[in-house]
């Protein structure tokens, strides 16, 4: 009536029994999708023209927390962000921004001495950045800051490429080119200058000549 007892089988498949339908997926392959790079393909720093839209909601938070000021900050910050232009060309970085009062500032990438990027805690929130310029010019504030910059770390290598190759003349021809303009236009301008002091002592030379036949 009762047969033989049978053996039970043991291992990973009888302890662990698969389920149709779902398969047990694979830690190797896991660990292949979850490594994503952040880094940005193909960075145009000429698409950076204006800051990103995210700028003005920090300036809105900013106007808030002024509290009795709120209205005239917004209104300020509001005229700066739809006045701020940016511009990366082949020779160095331009910034205009004011309506009433426009101030524009050119800086060459042979005079960059020292680039910073600094981002508060409103700013990371937003993903936004600053990336300020500092120039050879003795002054403590940065020559040109870039607000409301979502790649900013890609901006600050490409600022650093772009003044390493300045300098060392291999990267790009095409600055270091111009940057031996001032040195031509400066021994024009010498030249220039003594001529213009000849003909002075010529002239001085015949008024006297003049006064004495007198």
């Amino acid at each position: 009536m009762y047969g033989p007892p049978q053996r039970v089988a043991t291992g990973p498949s009888a302890s662990q029994p698969s389920r149709p339908g779902r398969p047990r997926p694979r830690r190797s392959s896991l660990v292949h999708t979850g490594a994503v790079s952040h880094a940005p393909p193909n960075f145009d720093p000429s698409a950076i023209t204006r800051p990103h839209e995210r700028l003005m909601t920090y300036y809105l938070i900013v106007s808030l927390l002024t509290l009795p000021a709120f209205p005239v900050t917004l209104l300020a910050l509001y005229v700066r962000y739809r006045t701020l232009r940016y511009r990366f060309d082949d020779e160095g970085v331009w910034r205009g921004q004011g309506l009433l009062w426009r101030r524009e500032v050119n800086v060459a990438y042979r005079r960059i001495q020292d680039i910073q990027l600094t981002s508060g805690l409103i700013q990371r929130w937003l993903g936004l950045a600053t990336v300020s310029i500092q120039t050879a010019a003795g002054s403590a504030t940065p020559e040109i800051t870039i607000d409301g910059v979502l790649e900013a770390d890609a901006l600050r290598d490409y600022l650093y490429t772009r003044m390493r190759g300045v300098r060392d003349g291999s990267a790009f021809a095409g600055p270091a080119t111009h940057a031996e303009a001032p040195d031509a236009a400066g021994d024009e301008a010498l030249a220039l200058l003594g001529e213009i002091r000849d003909s002075l002592r010529r002239l001085e030379s015949r008024l006297d000549r003049l006064g004495r036949g007198a």
